[in-house]
């Protein structure tokens, strides 16, 4: 029996690969298939079948193009609509994998499809449960991402009996395997770790601790943040088919000369610059944005990009495919091609450059009491924010930089120092801000984590005023 989580940190996701006795099963996988198919070649075994936790609202599942390419069958639990073909499984259904058995616990709840798959070893004892949603380490799935016509406080009355009918009555040493990880927005605070046992999530999980369906309800459903703009998006693309990646790959991964580039920006394509945020600075071409592959990726790009926008690439030599393959996992599949010769053959060419000026939290410091016109724009999440932030400083949070009414709240006179957490997405806000016409821009490097150890930069915290 082999067992394998496939962690995937910039989406927090973990698609699973079963094998046992010449046979495999893929639970929750990506879009980009390939990794399956070559292990399965690697391990000599035939994927029999796809299992899909529920309808995935915060990536592009791989369902279609594991079909497609292995003919294994797509299985969902019950209650699912889908429009492709499914098997769609009887709670307690049981799969054979070579010797193992795979059983159907449908656990609606997160979403009404949502079911966990408890396998069964050699011996036929339980060993593990996939958990897609329904249960995280540390949380459980947010109720209010694809509802249809039921509300949150509906769903979430559904996840209390299933939690309490299904998984908890479940033995403590079986290993608990969810679909994500930290960071994830499927929930509201995930553990660390990517897998616990059940054992574990009774005695530390809030949500398997004894209370009545009220206080559950209440629990689950309050201090819930906004879902990712392409969270319904993605859902829908899962539910209803998408195109299958190798035409997309087809279509992005075309070189494009500068003069060709220039041409798709004057018909209406953005150029989106997947660079390191610390080299996107140094030199840019003009109106980019900018969405470095080193930092939580796809999630930013599926929650700041218009589905139907085109855009054209400019990439580090040879991260051209890991930028479309990124992009496709969350449903952006609307790429061109990519600047051929990337940046360096934009800025030998002698072409018209943008840059953004990087500062040390310490120059802030120093500017702070000289010009009355500066301006502190923090870009972190609100309850980032309110656990200490700059004094005066405006929180414009990173999600919302792509609506104009918003941005239009940031004086454009001002000299605006951008900063988040770290430097990661003060970059991408500050590439956003020019795109819309600011330019009085500094960009703070290393964010609230170095400003916070500056004594003379004034701080608020929800305890006291520093000034």
């Amino acid at each position: 029996m082999q067992v394998e989580q496939l962690y995937t940190g910039c989406l927090s996701e973990a698609a699973y690969f079963i094998a046992s006795e010449g046979e495999a099963a893929v639970v929750d996988p990506l879009r980009d298939v390939d990794t399956y198919i070559n292990m399965a070649k690697e391990k000599g075994v035939t994927i029999k079948y796809i299992f899909e936790t529920h309808f995935h609202a915060d990536f592009v599942s791989g369902h279609l193009e594991l079909a497609k390419k292995t003919g294994a069958p797509i299985v969902y639990g019950p209650q699912t609509n889908a429009g492709f073909p499914i098997h769609m499984a009887k709670d307690g259904e049981e799969f054979s994998i070579g010797k193992l058995k795979l059983k159907v616990l449908h656990t609606p709840g997160h979403t009404l499809e949502s079911s966990c798959y408890l396998l069964n070893d050699e011996s036929g004892k339980p060993y593990c449960i996939f958990t897609g949603d329904t249960l995280f380490v540390g949380d459980v799935g947010r109720p209010d991402l694809f509802s249809g016509n039921m509300s949150k406080e509906e769903l979430a009355g559904m996840m209390y009996d299933s939690l309490n009918n299904k998984i908890k009555p479940l033995n403590d040493d079986i290993i608990v395997y969810p679909a994500h990880g930290p960071g994830s927005s499927c929930g509201k605070a995930l553990g660390p770790e990517t897998f616990s046992t059940i054992g574990t999530q009774k005695q530390s999980n809030y949500a398997l601790q004894d209370m009545s369906k009220e206080e559950f309800v209440k629990t689950v459903t309050e201090g819930l943040s906004k879902p990712p703009a392409h969270f319904p998006l993605n859902a829908k693309i899962n539910k209803e088919g998408y195109e299958g990646l190798d035409e997309v790959m087809e279509r992005g991964l075309k070189p494009l000369s500068i003069a060709e580039f220039k041409e798709q920006v004057k018909n209406g394509a953005w150029p989106l610059d997947t660079r390191p945020a610390t080299v996107f600075t140094e030199g840019f071409v003009p109106d980019s944005i900018s969405i470095g592959l080193e930092g939580r990726f796809a999630e930013w790009a599926g929650s700041l990009l218009p589905f139907s926008q085109p855009l054209i690439l400019v990439t580090e030599a040879g991260k051209e495919k890991e930028s479309l393959i990124r992009l496709a996992r969350v449903g952006i599949d609307n790429v061109h091609g990519y600047l051929d010769g990337g940046f360096e053959a934009w800025k030998n060419a002698g072409e018209k450059m943008d840059l953004i000026i990087d500062i040390e939290a310490d120059e802030l410091a120093m500017d702070m009491p000289h010009d009355n016109k500066l301006e502190v724009v923090d870009v972190r999440k609100p309850s980032e924010f309110e656990a200490g932030h700059v004094k005066s400083a405006v929180n414009a949070p990173l999600d919302t930089l792509m609506d104009p009414l918003n941005v239009a709240m940031i004086d454009s006179d001002n000299n605006l120092y951008v900063h988040c957490a770290g430097g990661y997405r003060s970059v991408i806000a500050a590439s956003l801000l020019k795109r819309q016409g600011y330019h009085n821009l500094r960009n703070v490097l290393g964010g609230w984590g170095k400003i916070k150890q500056v004594k003379q930069i004034p701080t608020v915290t929800p305890k006291q005023e520093q000034v």
